[in-house]
């Protein structure tokens, strides 16, 4: 059976991180990159692997980078903190190490998103397809300020058991971050050569709205899918109202 390595970046995830590393205790390594946690992340991924780097914040997709350098097995299995494997999943993954998918160098997996407390099945939010199984050698994360992904050079395919993703603990949770985020990703527009008019502030946070709520039957979700729709809908117009303010600011 081939080998298989998980990697994790970590920052103050002491909420998380344990029943992160428990779902993944089966795998042959587990590589932890941290980014000078103030808590006792560290402390606790060390009981579960001596493979815990400090590495000072170099973005999210060089952070994962780093990680996925430290890794020894001949397949790589990619997650965040806040994210569990499941029993289906690590079963269907033991399957592909055992030599079910010889031809496939990568492996899309579908994602279970919790929001206040229930699993959302619309608003975009499932199955929620990521690339983070791939051959070692194979895969790499594309460098970006901010939505990191996996560029797989071969052929890849779809799991169906998910991965679990305990995403914003609150509405004031997903605040805090969409600030962080927004400005990343109006960092990443600023650099493509992006700009922000008119209808990009007016226009697009509609759009977002009428397509998670709507288009993506958030409605179904009641109360939750409203709230998601909107503070998507928000973070659409943050983001375009930072790359104007960037632009403003460079001229």
């Amino acid at each position: 059976m081939d080998s298989i390595s998980v990697t994790i970046i970590t920052f103050n995830e002491e909420e998380n991180i344990r029943e992160c590393l428990e779902s993944v205790g089966w795998a042959d390594e587990i590589v932890v990159v941290d980014s000078g946690s103030r808590d006792r992340t560290v402390h606790i991924c060390r009981e579960y692997t001596d493979k815990v780097f400090i590495e000072e914040w170099k973005g999210y997709g060089r952070q994962k980078n780093m990680a996925l350098e430290r890794a020894t097995g001949r397949w790589v299995l990619s997650i965040d903190a806040d994210e569990r494997v499941t029993p289906g999943l690590r079963k269907e993954i033991e399957e592909i190490l055992k030599g079910r998918a010889q031809d496939m160098d990568g492996f899309y997996i579908p994602r279970k998103n919790l929001f206040l407390g229930r699993w959302i099945r619309h608003c975009g939010w499932y199955p929620d397809y990521t690339l983070r199984l791939f051959r070692k050698g194979k895969g790499r994360f594309v460098e970006r300020e901010v939505h990191e992904a996996v560029s797989v050079d071969g052929k890849v395919g779809y799991l169906k058991n998910p991965l679990e993703h305990h995403t914003y603990r609150s509405i004031g949770d997903y605040l805090q971050r969409m600030d962080r985020y927004s400005t990343l990703s109006a960092r990443e527009m600023m650099r493509e050569g992006r700009g922000a008019g008119p209808l990009d502030l007016l226009i697009r946070p509609w759009l977002t709205f009428m397509k998670m709520y709507l288009l993506r039957l958030g409605f179904l979700e009641g109360y939750r899918g409203l709230i998601l729709s909107i503070l998507y809908s928000i973070y659409t117009f943050s983001k375009y109202a930072k790359l104007w303010e960037m632009r403003r600011g460079k001229g």
